[in-house]
């Protein structure tokens, strides 16, 4: 009734070799569209980490994939409902890159000339958390699209704060795309250190000349809701 959107990264080669880089937590969308995501799940231990990522790896190798790929769930009541695998980099990869240190993108151009992998499932080290905001051109309450002229640009920088976006002052944002103009992601130690971090950097982050939903991020990351971890998919259509 109200599950979380667990995702497990994967990473395999043509050799047989396949690992896990941990899950990501993608609730927060509208529309089934993700607004936000962040690594490591507030909800999951140890044990359902290694859990549904053995899994997942099994499943990988049983049917040969090679490249990344991401493996979809829905999670409620301690199980896992499995949705689809994407069979791609995703759009939410780089929290994942945040906290393994590992570039997926190198890993995948790799992997696809044929390459095997250099790391193993011992190999691979978590370390500390990290959020990303889908930054889109629309109105952050109606979230009507808004192309238009960026009139002006800031992007937020600093220790553990990274922006991947093609926007610059003056440039135009068509009509004829997705609203995604840019992604917001912030690195911490912890979870509030991260979250402390993405609020500067929303605070920070100017766009002007088209609407967009910074605002609406700033209030997610403030919300009770958010902040204590105990969210879902139902979270955004009961939040605005």
């Amino acid at each position: 009734t109200n599950p979380k959107h667990i995702e497990i990264q994967i990473l395999a080669d043509s050799y047989g070799n396949v690992i896990s880089l941990g899950e990501r937590d993608c609730s927060i969308q509208y529309k089934h569209q993700k607004l936000l995501e962040e690594c490591p799940s507030t909800i999951l231990n140890e044990k359902q980490r290694n859990q549904i990522s053995s899994l997942c790896v099994k499943a990988i190798k049983s049917i040969g994939y090679e490249g990344v790929g991401t493996l979809e769930f829905l999670y409620d009541d301690e199980n896992f409902y499995f949705i689809e695998m994407n069979t791609r980099l995703q759009v939410e990869h780089p929290v994942t890159e945040m906290v393994t240190q590992m570039d997926l993108v190198k890993q995948q151009i790799l992997t696809a000339h044929g390459e095997k992998l250099a790391v193993k499932q011992d190999d691979v080290m978590f370390k500390g958390h990290a959020i990303e905001c889908r930054i889109n051109a629309e109105h952050p309450e109606t979230f009507i699209p808004s192309p238009g002229k960026v009139k002006q640009y800031h992007q937020p920088g600093g220790l553990g704060v990274r922006v991947d976006s093609a926007l610059y002052q003056s440039c135009s944002v068509l009509p004829h795309y997705d609203s995604l103009i840019a992604k917001l992601i912030t690195f911490g130690d912890n979870r509030n250190d991260c979250i402390q971090k993405m609020k500067r950097a929303l605070e920070e982050y100017i766009i002007m000349g088209i609407d967009t939903n910074i605002q609406l991020h700033q209030k997610i990351i403030q919300s009770d809701e958010f902040l204590s971890g105990n969210y879902n998919i139902n979270f955004i259509s009961k939040f605005v």
